[in-house]
């Protein structure tokens, strides 16, 4: 059985999700949509700037076989896929995960201004896997691939900026886990993350609101 849930939306229009996680709704952005993008943005731009840290500091431990870090990976693109989930907007995805890049940029990074660029392609990457449901379709399998997608385009990225000289092997086995991490931390997190907090009420302005039961 499904549930439909109304969101608020513009006189005259309507918002619609079922719990198959289906739905039609407006492409234009309320000023809700902008803030809580923004907020997300903004407190996992903190999160981001803290893996950064911890990424450095535990990187010593895989000096054997560095891809072995690529594991840890999914954490930096959790806020692209976690932002279209709840807000299902044309944009939401790049837009979080762009400014959560840049805010952390502007707190520090050991990658420098690097971060911004990897923000914008890490973005567009679930943003396009989303666009080809034509933003009808937020369900855990969409959720898994997009968060892939952004594994692959940011392993793709660090292989061209920091690893040149890795082997074949070496950068599959990075490839694999990073893209396994982002499916996992980023893609089955942020769905899991809707999840709990719909039945809250903090989500009652959004489509995303309706999905509780949704696979």
């Amino acid at each position: 059985m499904s549930t439909t849930r109304h969101g608020a939306g513009s006189p005259g229009s309507t918002n619609t999700t079922t719990a198959s996680g289906t739905g039609t709704r407006s492409g234009a952005w309320r000023t809700v949509d902008i803030v809580v993008a923004a907020v997300i943005a903004v407190a996992f731009s903190v999160v981001l700037w803290a893996w950064n840290l911890l990424w450095a500091a535990t990187g010593p431990a895989f000096a054997a076989l560095p891809p072995l870090q690529g594991f840890m990976y999914g954490i930096w693109l959790l806020p692209g896929v976690l932002g279209m989930l709840i807000i299902r907007k044309p944009g939401a995805a790049v837009f979080t995960e762009f400014v959560a890049a840049a805010v952390s940029a502007l707190l520090g990074t050991q990658w420098g201004l690097t971060v911004v660029w990897y923000g914008l392609l890490q973005g567009l990457a679930p943003e396009l896997v989303f666009a080809v449901t034509r933003y009808r379709r937020f369900t855990l399998p969409v959720a898994l691939v997009a968060g892939a997608a952004a594994g692959l385009v940011a392993a793709a990225l660090d292989r061209f900026y920091y690893y040149p000289t890795w082997t074949t092997g070496w950068t599959a086995l990075y490839v694999v886990l990073v893209s396994a991490s982002a499916a996992l931390i980023a893609g089955v997190g942020s769905w899991l993350l809707v999840r709990a907090l719909a039945p809250t009420g903090a989500l009652d302005p959004f489509p995303s609101a309706g999905e509780r039961t949704a696979i």
